[in-house]
């Protein structure tokens, strides 16, 4: 083993020297020890009774809302947001398939790459726009668009990534980092630096203020129930930050949950716990070249088929107020129906639905009713 990571490294500095200068300048990163995945972590296949909607036009629902109706959204890799018919996948369903196929409807299109998606009270649907920035679509005038932010402190948004709204209007977003766009996410992978920022916009002052600073890829948000604290995924630290709303620490924030066995994507609010993604296990290899810069920068000059490659997997925790995973819906194998990778995910009607940036289909999961 030794010796192939020699030959790796000498491969490296050649390609390095003679041909291609790095894409970064990365720091020195010290993962913590990757958890077991034993326990309430042991691997199952929830996710593989779920049923499966394939999209007959489209690609890449990173996030999925629905409305109050049940009908579902999801913002594309071509920059349209869609709608799928609640009652077109019941009358599936009801022919007992665990694979539809459903032909979505085109609403609108940004003309950026929609991620994260929530509706207002008022029945208006947020955007995060890796490119666009925070966007409203209001569905009474003819989906309209409007640009709510772009920017913050004088420094423009790289990529606008997920949000959750309050009850007073308030949006809490993340920018992901302001230095690499969606396209470039992985360099900020290697980079190991806090590019990333955690913020939030007043519908009323029509101002975006700057929350936490210098995170590492800040990626899910969502409030708690009563909206007494916010998380926020720190994807490339693997960890849970918690903003606090109210109360004695309002404005401070801390570690909510530590090392998690996977990369963080988005998180939901359901009930008194949340619905945590984590859009693959995490990857011993990486791990191992995160303390050496050089080796980071190197690969940031390969093609990207060379650099380390996300298991399939299919991971989703639930996590209670006090940061415990106390369940998780996990799909470890590669057969059908495939849910891994998953980015989004959404609860409505004890109903599971789950999304992935990189495929065409969003999942639709039966939870077992709790005893009241």
């Amino acid at each position: 083993m030794k010796k192939f990571f020699l030959l790796i490294i000498i491969l490296f500095l050649f390609y390095y020297i003679f041909l291609k200068l790095p894409k970064i300048q990365s720091v020195a990163y010290h993962p913590p020890p990757i958890p077991k995945l034993e326990g309430i972590l042991e691997p199952n296949r929830e996710l593989l009774k779920a049923t499966k909607i394939v999209l007959e036009e489209g690609f890449g629902a990173e996030d999925v809302e629905t409305d109050l109706s049940g009908n579902l959204y999801a913002g594309l890799e071509d920059g349209s947001i869609i709608k799928i018919h609640r009652n077109l996948i019941i009358g599936q369903l009801l022919e007992n398939n665990k694979v539809i196929k459903i032909k979505p409807e085109r609403i609108v299109n940004t003309g950026g790459r929609p991620l994260g998606l929530r509706f207002d009270s008022y029945g208006n649907l947020y955007v995060a726009d890796a490119y666009k920035g925070l966007l409203k679509i209001d569905f009474r005038n003819h989906y309209k668009i409007e640009v709510l932010s772009i920017e913050a402190d004088g420094v423009p948004f790289q990529f606008t990534n997920h949000l959750d709204i309050a009850k007073d209007g308030k949006v809490y977003f993340t920018d992901a980092s302001d230095k690499y766009s969606q396209k470039e996410y992985l360099y900020d992978l290697l980079e190991s630096r806090p590019n990333g920022r955690f913020l939030m916009y007043d519908p009323e002052t029509k101002s975006t203020v700057v929350l936490i600073k210098y995170l590492y890829f800040p990626n899910g948000v969502a409030l708690s129930k009563d909206e007494s604290f916010v998380l926020i995924n720190e994807t490339y630290r693997y960890r849970i930050w918690r903003y606090w709303l109210k109360g004695e620490k309002k404005g401070s924030f801390e570690i909510f949950y530590d090392n998690l066995p996977g990369f963080p994507d988005n998180i939901r609010t359901s009930k008194d716990f949340f619905w945590l993604c984590l859009f693959t296990k995490r990857n011993e290899i990486l791990d191992k070249i995160h303390p050496y810069p050089i080796i980071k920068n190197i690969l940031s000059g390969l093609p990207k088929f060379l650099w380390p490659k996300p298991a399939q997997y299919g991971f989703i925790a639930k996590v209670d107020a006090n940061g415990n995973i106390i369940e998780t819906l996990q799909n470890p194998d590669t057969i059908e129906p495939k849910f891994i990778i998953i980015t989004g995910v959404k609860e409505y009607n004890n109903e599971l639905f789950f999304s992935s940036l990189y495929g065409n289909w969003i999942g639709w999961l039966t939870l077992e009713a709790n005893p009241e």
